[in-house]
């Protein structure tokens, strides 16, 4: 399954990664894809679309599926 987020707030390479990292930490992530300019994160896995958004706003950022 994919999932695409909205994700705003990011503005340098550092947050892509952070969103990243936040989002490769959650249960069922198999492979991430984070687009700041696109204000955009794609996640593979069967994670749960709640947890992904509680993960990028935990890292610092606005987030919705």
């Amino acid at each position: 399954m994919t999932t695409t987020l909205t994700v705003e707030g990011m503005s340098c390479e550092h947050c892509e990664q952070s969103v990243a990292d936040a989002l490769s930490d959650v249960d069922g992530v198999t492979e991430v894809s984070v687009d700041r300019e696109g204000e955009s994160a794609t996640v593979d896995g069967d994670a749960d679309e709640d947890a992904l958004v509680t993960a990028v706003e935990d890292a610092g950022y606005t987030a919705q599926a």
